[in-house]
């Protein structure tokens, strides 16, 4: 046998690379497993061999959590007025060595949200909470299956700390249910305690989401949970043809509902978070965390006061009780217990879970009307004697669910279709005298609104069908309309009224007002809602309803005679479609009672500015027009300097008798608004208009390439300049040119500057006076507005733009006034030149008249062409700028064809050139 013998210096390079390679890794291991045996081997010991396995399904959906709460860590988290969110989730699974244990990599999210505030809210009609302090953590570590302890470390960033030193320790619950539910850990410093790193211990507190959770409200026990709620009187709605059955309506979704409590609440308590009675949450939260087998549903209920409004669910332990229920398919509600987070104090004593005495009922009511329009309603109890602690009375709920929409089988019931009628039967009457309104289907019925009260204040809201007929209104998609029910609907008191373009419909309204609004005899503390029925006319684009106030006491006791004002009379009248004055829509809200009664106040005003879908449509398709001719517009000006460029190169003998006033005027025209716009080429940043179009990058995209020609038009007059310039430089060059230009910039500079400040008078005065007026509300529903945009006058800098485009406009001014100065002579300027560039100032004008002739009103926002905010634009400017910009043409033809003096007066034409004298020789002598 051939025996193989190894190359001594092959050995050594071998054993060389692997102690290199075990230096290179090994100190990582040994710092992790020094750290992890001093924070947590007491918690889960470290196993001993580490496995390369994939990720572990389903360790990772159990050992999450969502709705958390955390206290503690004074140096970076201020608790006043703030609610703490704790989120943690697993990223990376892996087996290890050890039976049950688990390599673990996750990240915890600690947040301090502050709900908005009632000034807040009135900046912005829909508003969610701010984060204002955080910390993220990102970790490494165990966790063991059969003791439930897990132990991470890692590195957590916040605003006051930078890579703090962290350490996780999390005890999860085994044999999970209702009563044996909570995760309770802690979140710590493990930095020297002088370091500016260190912060005091967290404690966490979260309800567990494991799949392993096992449900202990059973069918059987139905009577025992729901017999003391009581039945409602209205039909519920069946889950049954839903995909995941109940879990579709209660999974995953935080809502908010209102709490209404009786007159009894006056003299016992009915607090369902303990407590006495003058200490009554205002808000019920319902959270759906866990369900299973289409209808067993494991839920969070957070109690609190108006104040709190934040897209989290609001977890404190005080204030949340943990709940599980069941569908029962044939009441068509929910049935619940509801338990209490007990032995909770700020200094974290043992919380758990008990005193399941609180019961819960909840159903989606199939037939809505006017003083029904709640899709939830519900009540919670305490099944405890009354005599008993922690006893409360019932207190119902209702409210609308955020899945509820895409129910199908709803029924609304009219119920005030004849009263509308004897009240509104004049209007209902009248005829549009030719004019077209919107469908009662179209997505044009629902509106962002402003109403005046008779002080002359502003609050904004807004206004949406419920339905229309028997078909709901579908305020998503604005498509075709959802059939409310497959029943027959007059069979609930719904009679069409399609006949004669009369349309039976619902409406829901809302508006918020500032803190001074008057209403009534008071302020209005809070929003207002507005539950409205009756009928739309499309011939005349007249809506007449009937509406419900919903009344809210102060206190929170409501009692059921007094919790709406049914006497209100909502009167709409929509623009025509045809419209082409921009006219607005208007109405009125009025209370019918007498002025004497505790509920009247005086006629509120409604008025709405905001673009049909048909108009929606036309503006698109003319937007993609002038986007078009923006882009012919601009590359003709290329062209035209273009042109002018090779007419110099051909005759270089002109180019001295180009005044450089005329093309500094001309090429700043082009300058300024690429400065003013300069961020469009090199940053992502969307415009209003992108934005107001919902186009998304589509317009940006045609934007850049806009100022790309722009810009090439910019360095091709840079170029004319340069020639320009050089040609004067000569040796013999005529000194009398730089003269003329210099008496020309002697004239038009006072005349620019004069102008320039008239512009910015007007701008001043314009301003001062849009401002005695509240800018009106756009519907972001039209287009993709951002939420709270409002529309505003153009500024300064957009009047600076505006007053460019004029100079513009009158370009060849200073090469007229050049041309009378020197008397100068020959063909200066391409008829190509001055002609073409006249047309391509000229033509946006003609097109804004024949715009304005022909299209209903656009926003200024929309104009991509012959844009109002980039020159003056208005009929008499449309007549003005065209006829002077074709005159000085002229007057430059003219000048090259009879001479730059031939269009003045025959004594102003005498010429001042200089007079050429014959030289004499020496021979001549």
């Amino acid at each position: 046998m051939e025996t193989v013998s190894l190359n001594p210096l092959f050995v050594f390079f071998l054993f060389f690379g692997l102690f290199y390679s075990s230096v290179s890794i090994n100190p990582s291991d040994l710092a992790f497993k020094s750290t992890y045996s001093r924070l947590c081997s007491h918690l889960v010991p470290e196993p001993p061999v580490h496995s390369d396995a994939g990720n572990v399904p389903g360790v990772a959906d159990d050992l999450r959590f969502q709705s958390g709460y955390f206290s503690g860590g004074d140096r970076i988290f201020n608790r006043s007025g703030a609610s703490m969110h704790a989120s943690f989730r697993v990223t990376l699974v892996r087996r290890s060595g050890s039976d049950g244990v688990f390599e673990l990599r996750g990240q915890m999210l600690l947040q301090q949200r502050r709900g908005a505030t009632p000034r807040r809210l009135l900046r912005r009609v829909f508003s969610f909470g701010r984060v204002t302090h955080w910390m993220r953590v990102s970790l490494s570590g165990f966790w063991s299956q059969f003791s439930g302890n897990l132990c991470m470390f890692g590195t957590g960033s916040h605003a006051n700390l930078r890579s703090a030193n962290v350490v996780l320790k999390l005890r999860y619950p085994r044999d999970l249910s209702l009563l044996n539910c909570l995760i309770r850990g802690t979140l710590e410093s493990f930095d020297d305690n002088n370091s500016s790193q260190f912060f005091e211990p967290i404690s966490i507190l979260a309800l567990s989401q494991s799949s392993k959770y096992k449900f202990t409200v059973s069918g059987n026990e139905r009577e025992k949970v729901c017999g003391g709620g009581g039945g409602s009187d209205r039909e519920g709605l069946s889950l049954r043809n839903l995909n995941r059955g109940a879990c579709t309506a209660f999974l995953g979704h935080t809502n908010k509902f209102e709490l209404e409590y009786g007159s009894q609440c006056s003299n016992v308590s009915c607090n369902p978070v303990g407590g006495n009675g003058k200490e009554l949450p205002g808000y019920m939260f319902f959270h759906g965390t866990l369900c299973a087998e289409r209808e067993k549903v494991q839920m969070l209920l957070g109690f609190s006061d108006s104040g709190y409004r934040d897209a989290i669910f609001p977890f404190h332990p005080n204030t949340t009780l943990v709940s599980e229920g069941k569908w029962d398919d044939k009441e068509n509600r929910l049935c619940a217990v509801a338990c209490r987070i007990l032995n909770f104090t700020e200094s974290w004593l043992s919380p758990y879970v008990g005193d399941c005495n609180v019961r819960l009922t909840l159903s989606f009511p199939a037939i809505l009307s006017l003083r029904n329009r709640s899709t939830v309603l519900g009540q919670i109890w305490s099944d405890k004697a009354f005599d008993e602690p922690g006893y409360f009375s019932k207190v119902g709920f209702q409210g609308s669910s955020r899945v509820s929409k895409s129910f199908h089988g709803f029924q609304y019931k009219y119920t005030e279709t004849e009263k509308v009628k004897k009240s509104c039967l004049q209007m209902m009457n009248a005829g549009g005298k030719g004019n077209t309104y919107p469908s009662g289907y179209s997505s044009d019925m629902a509106f962002s609104m402003l109403v005046t009260n008779s002080k002359g204040q502003v609050a904004p809201g807004y206004t949406s069908p419920l339905s229309v007929n028997d078909k709901i209104y579908n305020g998503q998609s604005y498509g075709a309309p959802i059939v409310l029910t497959t029943e027959n609907s007059e069979a609930h008191g719904v009679k069409s009224e399609s006949y004669n373009n009369l349309s039976n419909v619902s409406y829901t309204m809302s508006f918020k007002p500032p803190p001074d609004f008057k209403f009534g005899r008071g302020v209005l503390p809070t929003e207002v809602k507005i539950g409205a029925e009756g009928i739309y006319n499309k011939n005349s684009g007249v809506l007449c309803m009937i509406g419900c106030r919903r009344l809210r006491s102060t206190e929170k006791v409501l009692i059921k005679n007094e919790s709406l004002d049914c006497e209100i009379m909502v009167n709409v009248q929509f623009p025509p479609l045809n419209t082409k004055g921009g006219e607005a829509l208007k109405g009125t809200i009025e209370s019918t009672r007498q002025k004497s009664e505790p509920y009247y106040f005086d006629p509120l005003q409604l008025s709405s500015y905001f673009i049909y879908t048909t108009q929606a449509d036309a503006s698109i398709l003319r937007m993609d027009f002038e986007l078009i001719m923006v882009l012919v517009s601009d590359t003709l000006a290329c062209v035209c300097v273009g042109l002018q460029l090779l007419h110099v190169k051909k005759h270089p003998d002109v180019l001295p008798y180009i005044s450089v006033v005329m093309l500094a005027v001309i090429t700043l025209g082009h300058m300024i608004p690429l400065i003013l716009n300069f961020e469009a080429l090199f940053t992502g940043k969307h415009s209003v208009q992108n934005t107001f179009l919902g186009s998304g990058g589509w317009l940006e995209v045609n934007e850049v390439f806009v100022r790309i020609v722009t810009l090439v038009a910019f360095l091709l007059e840079l170029r004319l300049i340069q020639l320009t310039w050089s040609s004067r430089q000569v040796e013999g060059s005529n000194p009398g040119l730089w003269s003329s230009d210099k008496k020309v910039l002697y004239i038009i500079l006072p005349l620019y500057i004069g102008g320039g400040l008239t512009a910015w008078s007007v701008h001043i005065w314009k301003t001062s006076y849009q401002k005695k007026f509240r800018p009106f509300r756009l519907s972001r529903h039209k287009f993709k507005l951002p939420r709270g945009f409002v529309y505003r006058p153009p500024s300064l800098w957009e009047a600076f733009k505006s007053y460019a485009g004029l100079l513009l406009d009158g370009f060849l001014l200073p090469q007229i006034l050049f041309n009378i100065m020197f008397n100068s002579e020959g063909k200066t300027l391409a008829s190509s030149f001055y002609i073409g560039t006249t047309i391509v100032r000229t033509l946006p004008h003609v097109y804004d008249l024949f715009r304005a002739h022909i299209s209903a009103w656009y926003l200024d926002l929309s104009y991509i062409y012959a844009n109002h905010r980039m020159d003056f634009y208005s009929t008499a400017w449309d007549i003005i700028i065209p006829s002077g910009a074709i005159l000085f043409a002229l007057l430059v033809y003219f000048q090259q064809k009879f001479g730059s003096r031939y269009i003045l007066p025959k004594r102003f034409r005498e010429s001042s050139a200089y007079e050429k004298v014959p030289v004499i020789g020496n021979d001549d002598l």
